[in-house]
């Protein structure tokens, strides 16, 4: 059985050491929530609202997510240069228990990361629209500096957002707008290099093939014609010469023969004689008539100009034989000069018909190419319309944006240090020592002080025990020795962590490190 009034005795007699390290415990206690500085943490919330205008209607070109743009938003503010740039204007460490030397440029920049909170909740990861709240809080020594430095980095938050979204509209439209002017410029070089593709290769483009084949049937079939009329003449000039060989005449002086040319321009006038009779003047068929009688003429005309300067050429009168042989010679020399016209004609006609299916290729590509870069100019026309209706959005902030639902305004009260928890802990801390000290004392002491460790250490029963009677003397030293004790602890422990705080170096710092490393910040 356990003898609950032995161990009582035990504490009793173990009760001086038991109660200086209560008071030890309470001591450093009250100590550290007396030194620790009041902190103030003013907060203020945000709401990332969801886009004004319907996407359908019209759509921004900023496509960030908000939990991405509120990430990349507070790695802006929580730069070196933003955070140490804000301590110095507003005044963070200037007034503070330490001098602002003792804290290096990195210190205070970890310093401020720590300080300041922002907290997002809500939204969702899904398609539709979202709503997202953000928290923003910092602690000061002031409630007033505390409500600066949280509405500065609301502030911050705020021109960010602006500034980063319009800045992302106005790269899309600049990008479409250069986009545009490059398209165009190239649409015009190539329209260029068409055009000049199709003045250089006038002859022998793709569309007129048609027209110069039929060009070139019509071509080879004068060809023939003109064949056929120079043999007619050849057989006549042979049956002329023939004749006079073997009669010596070939009819009446001054009496010549008349050309087909002669024959059909004859023709011509007759039916156009009768065409005029029954049709007006503006008829095609008339018009047609008058223009093949004004070929004719003027080809009759050049062989009769031509007649004549044979005749000059030889001078003196000319037997009828003489006239009508010149007469068939010149026919037959017009014609070959037709002949030659017809056949380098068809030559050029030859070659352009050869050299289209090559220019077709050529013209083709490029006019795919043209085709291509025209896709890409409309599809950059239409996205350039469309982001500077994103940027209009963003600079009238109708787009996805952040606005302050509450602004921080000074604390009333501190927020921590919580005093009494910390008074707390310590005489939870002076207990566990004491009640560990009393337990770890009498495990470790082996001594015999009962009668039952007698008879159970050497099977013994002793007849009577007698306990260790101290005399006046040793009991009021060891009472002295204790006060002392307790005085020191009570009085000393405290004004020496006041010295060190305030004097030495700042114990709220490690004290924040400490509960936030166990879990109590």
């Amino acid at each position: 059985m356990i003898d609950f009034k032995f161990y009582l005795a035990i504490f009793w007699r173990r009760f001086p050491y038991f109660f200086v390290l209560l008071c030890l415990g309470t001591a450093v206690g009250l100590a550290v929530a007396l030194t620790q500085q009041p902190i103030y943490v003013a907060e203020a919330r945000l709401v990332v609202e969801s886009e004004q205008i319907p996407d359908d209607l019209a759509a921004s070109t900023v496509r960030t997510d908000a939990s991405e743009q509120l990430q990349i938003i507070r790695q802006r503010i929580l730069a070196r240069d933003n955070l140490l740039e804000m301590a110095n204007r507003l005044g963070v460490y200037r007034g503070t228990t330490a001098p602002e030397d003792q804290l290096t440029p990195d210190e205070r920049v970890q310093d401020m990361r720590n300080r300041i909170r922002i907290e997002t909740s809500g939204g969702s990861g899904g398609r539709g629209p979202s709503t997202s709240f953000v928290t923003i809080s910092f602690d000061a020594p002031e409630p007033q500096l505390a409500a600066a430095v949280t509405n500065e980095v609301v502030t911050l938050i705020l021109q960010e957002n602006i500034e980063m979204r319009t800045t992302v509209s106005g790269q899309t439209l600049d990008f479409f707008s250069q986009e545009t002017e490059r398209l165009e410029q190239e649409l015009s070089q190539m329209s260029a290099r068409i055009l000049a593709f199709q003045e250089a290769n006038l002859e022998a483009l793709p569309d007129s093939l048609e027209f110069r084949r039929s060009q070139q049937a019509a071509e080879q079939e004068r060809l023939l014609e003109l064949e056929r009329e120079k043999s007619q003449l050849r057989d006549r000039r042979d049956r002329l010469v023939e004749l006079f060989e073997q009669t010596g005449e070939v009819g009446l002086v001054g009496v010549v023969a008349r050309t087909a040319e002669e024959a059909e321009l004859q023709e011509l006038q007759d039916e156009l004689t009768r065409a005029s009779a029954v049709l007006s003047a503006d008829n095609p068929r008339i018009t047609v008539l008058r223009a093949q009688i004004s070929a004719l003429e003027k080809i009759v005309t050049d062989q009769q100009a031509a007649g004549s300067a044979r005749l000059n050429e030889q001078g003196g009168q000319l037997t009828p034989f003489e006239l009508q042989l010149a007469d068939l010679d010149g026919q037959i020399a017009f014609i070959d000069e037709q002949k030659e016209a017809i056949s380098a004609n068809l030559d050029r006609l030859a070659a352009s018909i050869a050299a289209t299916p090559s220019n077709a290729l050529t013209l083709g590509t490029l006019e795919r190419n043209y085709d291509n870069l025209r896709a890409q100019y409309d599809q950059a026309v239409r996205n350039r319309a469309t982001a500077e209706v994103g940027d209009t959005i963003e600079a009238l902030s109708k787009g996805q944006r952040i606005s302050v639902i509450e602004q921080a305004n000074p604390p009333t009260s501190p927020t921590r240090p919580n005093r009494r928890r910390i008074v707390a802990m310590g005489i939870a801390a002076g207990l566990g020592m004491g009640l560990g000290l009393i337990a770890l004392l009498e495990l470790l002491n082996t001594a015999v002080r009962r009668p039952v460790d007698i008879v159970n250490g050497l099977q013994i029963t002793p007849i009577m025990t007698m306990p260790y009677i101290r005399t006046r003397g040793e009991i009021w030293r060891k009472r002295l020795i204790i006060l002392t004790v307790v005085i020191l602890v009570l009085v000393g422990l405290p004004a020496a962590i006041w010295y060190i705080d305030a004097n030495i170096r700042p114990l709220q710092p490690i004290l924040d490190e400490l509960l936030r490393r166990v879990g109590l910040a």
